[in-house]
């Protein structure tokens, strides 16, 4: 056997006590797609499906430990970010990654949930910015973060065309802005805005499924991309199988937890 001959992959994220989000979504979703997931955890939190409970950020020192040691024994061929709650976190982050060989970054700015409720930092935004979307292969906002970061309010799919060049223009190769997921109760369909580095754009779409067990949809959507680029798909292509597989892992809908509840990593092909 050929050591570090399989493709491996790492999610830079906070561990979710419930399994459901974080760092082990991402692995669930590294997993499904037959490459081999690592991890630099950032923060733990305590929860379930009804919600946080308690929380707790890893020292900086720790985390500088976690890179070196990844990178000493592992051939990791692409990585992700995850919820990143500062700035000084966020600096920290692009430091090890300028650092060490981890291969293309696909960064998932972690701003709101789909719900927009915040979760980082008003401080860290710029920071997010200037410094982590640059070294982006892909970014994956979701439609309230994507607001926050270029500034302005959605009224109109020119407005979330508009968004995706700005954020292209932050230095970001690809953008996918995905699809509101605050309904009327008439929508059926989610469709994400796909801007390429050369410039085509697209919709992605897959049917509306209504339930409340969508918890780490946007890690998994991020973690398949990873994936398939860790296996040197195209960008193009790994975006494609990405939101396939996300559908897959919702519409196959798994009885864990009892409010708010994990996908289903099991049912993605």
């Amino acid at each position: 056997m050929i050591t570090n001959s399989f493709p491996q992959a790492l999610t830079i994220a906070g561990s979710d006590s419930d399994g459901s989000a974080g760092a082990q979504a991402d692995l669930h979703a590294f997993f499904s797609r037959h490459v081999y997931g690592s991890s630099v955890l950032i923060a733990a939190v305590a929860g379930n499906s009804y919600g946080i409970h308690a929380s707790h950020s890893f020292p900086l020192d720790f985390i500088d430990a976690e890179f070196k040691a990844l990178a000493e024994d592992f051939q990791i061929k692409a990585a992700k970010t995850g919820m990143l709650s500062d700035s000084s976190l966020i600096k920290n982050i692009v430091e090890n990654y300028q650092c060490y060989h981890f291969g293309p970054l696909i960064v998932d700015p972690v701003i709101t949930t789909k719900h927009g409720a915040k979760l980082l930092e008003d401080a860290a935004i710029n920071t997010l910015r200037e410094k982590l979307l640059p070294l982006a292969l892909v970014a994956t906002p979701n439609y309230s973060e994507a607001q926050v970061i270029v500034d302005f309010e959605f009224h109109d799919q020119a407005d979330v065309a508009k968004a995706a060049a700005q954020i292209q223009k932050l230095g970001v190769k690809n953008v996918v802005i995905k699809g509101s997921h605050v309904y009327q109760g008439d929508q059926e369909t989610v469709s994400d805005y796909v801007l390429l580095a050369d410039g085509s754009h697209y919709l992605l779409s897959e049917k509306y499924v209504d339930t409340t067990h969508i918890n780490g949809t946007g890690d998994t959507f991020s973690a398949i991309i990873t994936a398939e680029i860790a296996k040197n798909k195209s960008v193009r292509d790994a975006i494609a199988i990405a939101k396939t597989a996300t559908y897959e892992a919702i519409s196959n809908q798994i009885a864990v937890g009892h409010q708010f509840g994990p996908i289903n990593h099991w049912a993605i092909k």
